[in-house]
């Protein structure tokens, strides 16, 4: 689906045939007290779901709902607290292309102070598109409106892999915004590692003004807003971070970036920082294999190899309350094995990683609903929630 062009069960017999590169094993064990998925909606509900929004109580008719982003191009809502099947709240497949196992509708996040207005990302069959929807009426903030869209950002996408995807606003009230490195292998484009080139990169934009005859403009303090690159560029070297989240917290930004051949890696965002890629893959050399220069690299806080997995999926930093063991824990798992973990990294710096489950599942996205609980989106088209075994 969203990694590359194999099958699922394919992905998973390259994991068992490759073994341990010699990468540490990252399991130190098991959190106390059995973590389960209860089932919220099943196997077939949604149309290949690719992430889980919550609108965070801004407004008061939504706190129960969440919104589930379908890739073909549809937005579904699901009331929490309600039985019955989801509601559709916006549809765009006439405009989004998903013919690709990595294109379609990628990303969607709501204003944070702002109701009936919500931001989505998706691909057409040359480029990516960043887009603001609203509220078709203020009696149904559930509903958003296919005809009011404005576009924002377009970038051109070279090959139809490498999307990147993720939307989110930060605790600066500032749209930062996910994007692959244009696809292929290898990025033979070198864009990661291209300052004016958006692609591989986590962009940061003011949704709330314009500028220069655009619907959004600059932060004053984006690394290059006054030149030396792209002014939307936050932070750079990146091969296809996938998923990122903000913790509510600490306000740290989390980001797992999808691997070339050897690892996975679980990234700490920083502004202006250089992830690398596609000099290092993870922490190991990739262009050139040997002696590659890491001076000016943000290493990955964490990695993991290809005995344990082939496409990292990004999570969240737990922080509801119904299972307190897990409060400061970032959740994240591999998409192809269906392996769930949490990771924490101690005040000196070093990391806990533990098994929470093998879940069975090939597992594209995770969510937060307005409480902090989490959820998983499944690629059978069904939504769990993490919970406490009986």
């Amino acid at each position: 689906m969203k990694r590359g062009l194999l099958s699922g069960l394919i992905l998973i017999m390259i994991t068992l045939l490759t073994g341990c590169r010699g990468e540490k094993e990252p399991d130190q064990g098991s959190v106390s007290g059995e973590i389960i998925l209860k089932t919220i909606a099943p196997e077939g509900t949604f149309d290949n779901p690719v992430g889980m929004v919550s609108e965070h109580g801004v407004t008061a008719a939504l706190r129960s709902k969440v919104f589930i982003v379908e890739q073909p191009g549809r937005i579904q809502m699901l009331d929490l607290n309600a039985a019955g099947p989801p509601e559709l709240a916006l549809d765009i497949t006439d405009r989004v292309y998903s013919e690709g196992s990595e294109q379609g509708l990628l990303g969607l996040a709501f204003h944070p102070k702002k109701p009936g207005i919500a931001y989505v990302n998706y691909t057409t069959e040359t480029s990516t598109v960043i887009s603001r929807f609203v509220m078709k009426d203020p009696e149904h903030p559930e509903l958003l409106d296919p005809a009011s869209e404005v576009i924002l950002l377009t970038f051109e996408q070279p090959y139809p892999n490498h999307n990147g995807g993720q939307l989110a606003f930060g605790p600066d009230g500032n749209l930062y915004i996910a994007t692959g490195d244009g696809g292929s292998g290898g990025d033979p484009q070198g864009n990661g590692q291209n300052k004016d080139s958006l692609l591989g990169k986590i962009l940061r934009i003011n949704v709330d003004s314009g500028e220069d005859g655009k619907s959004y403009s600059i932060p004053k303090d984006n690394p290059f807003a006054a030149g030396g690159g792209a002014p939307e560029v936050y932070a750079y070297g990146l091969r296809n971070p996938w998923r990122f989240s903000f913790d509510p917290v600490t306000g740290k930004l989390w980001a797992a970036d999808v691997g070339q051949d050897r690892l996975e890696e679980i990234d700490l965002i920083e502004k202006c920082g250089n992830y690398g890629w596609n000099k290092v893959e993870g922490n190991l050399c990739f262009n050139p294999m040997e002696g590659c220069d890491q001076s000016d690299t943000v290493l990955p806080i964490y990695t993991y190899g290809r005995d344990l997995g082939v496409s990292v999926t990004g999570g969240f930093v737990y922080r509801g309350e119904e299972l307190p063991e897990l409060a400061g824990w970032y959740i994240y798992a591999d998409y192809a094995k269906g392996t769930i973990w949490a990771l924490r990294q101690q005040e000196d710096g070093t990391i806990q990683n533990r098994t929470l489950l093998e879940s069975g599942k090939q597992i594209t996205s995770f969510g937060v609903d307005s409480a902090g609980e989490l959820y998983v989106c499944a690629q059978d088209g069904s939504l769990l929630r993490l919970a406490k075994g009986s």
